[in-house]
């Protein structure tokens, strides 16, 4: 299940995330698993990012996985973890790419899910899976809406 909580109350798509992030969930074999996405001010997640990373200023996704990939012993859960998106980053990301802001929140949710199931990216070639990632989640959107492949 994906839990879409928007703090923001004005982003325009949500059940939009949810069906194309489910969708993604379904195909990294994670269908089973549940994700919170919640939307915030830009301010909001500059304090979580100064807390928790040591890092000033907001940045446009953090995850926050239930268990780290080194956690040894703990039970399985259902949730994988929570993803955190500063909306205000996210509107202008999508205007420098050149797309909308729900293409810019999607491709945003599908890399805060990556980074819930361990992948970092130190490295140019640890960025392919979340290259990956946001390919199927866009082509997942465009196929719930009836566009086909983007």
């Amino acid at each position: 299940m994906v839990d879409l909580i928007d703090e923001t109350h004005r982003f325009p798509a949500p059940e939009r995330v949810r069906a194309a992030l489910t969708g993604l969930l379904g195909e990294l074999g994670e269908g089973d698993r549940d994700v919170t996405v919640v939307l915030l001010e830009d301010d909001a997640v500059a304090e979580r990012n100064l807390r928790d990373r040591g890092t000033a200023g907001p940045t446009d996704v953090l995850s926050y996985p239930t268990h780290e990939p080194t956690d040894v012993g703990m039970p399985d859960v259902a949730h994988l973890g929570d993803v955190l998106i500063a909306l205000g980053v996210a509107e202008r990301q999508a205007d420098a790419h050149g797309h909308d802001l729900v293409q810019e929140v999607l491709h945003l949710a599908a890399h805060g899910v990556m980074h819930l199931r361990g992948f970092d990216h130190p490295t140019d070639a640890a960025w392919a899976p979340f290259h990956d990632a946001t390919a199927r989640i866009a082509a997942i959107d465009a196929r719930t809406r009836g566009e086909g492949t983007p």
